[in-house]
């Protein structure tokens, strides 16, 4: 069983930064891919980044590349979203998520253990 509690949300104004942070219960953190999601409400789920840290694999969607970053500390088993030059359209509650299939952290309909969320909201 894999745990995840995410933290680090908060209100922000545009233009702005804010760091996530996913910490991740499990003695075997180099099996999992642990990926960052999004929901706004009346939106689908969004898939906005995911790491296997064991196998170097990383992955942004399109709406975040090049303001997204995500990394990992595995002595720490922690995953981080540096969220830099944030938009209103990414207000949303952000969730972080994990499964075993390492080699396939971008395929973001495999996720089945989750966190429960946190908020992030950007004033414009």
């Amino acid at each position: 069983e894999v745990q995840l509690v995410e933290s680090g949300g908060g209100l922000v104004q545009a233009g702005g930064s804010l760091r996530l942070s996913c910490a991740v219960s499990t003695y075997t953190f180099d099996d999992y891919a642990i990926g960052w999601f999004r929901q706004a409400p009346g939106k689908e789920r969004e898939g906005v980044s995911c790491i296997s840290s064991s196998i170097g694999q990383i992955h942004y969607a399109d709406s975040v590349k090049g303001r997204f970053t995500i990394s990992s500390d595995n002595a720490k088993n922690t995953v981080y979203l540096q969220m830099n030059n944030l938009k209103p359209e990414d207000s949303a509650v952000y969730y972080c998520a994990a499964h075993r299939a390492k080699y396939y952290c971008s395929n973001y309909n495999w996720y089945d253990y989750w966190g429960q969320g946190t908020q992030v909201t950007v004033s414009s």
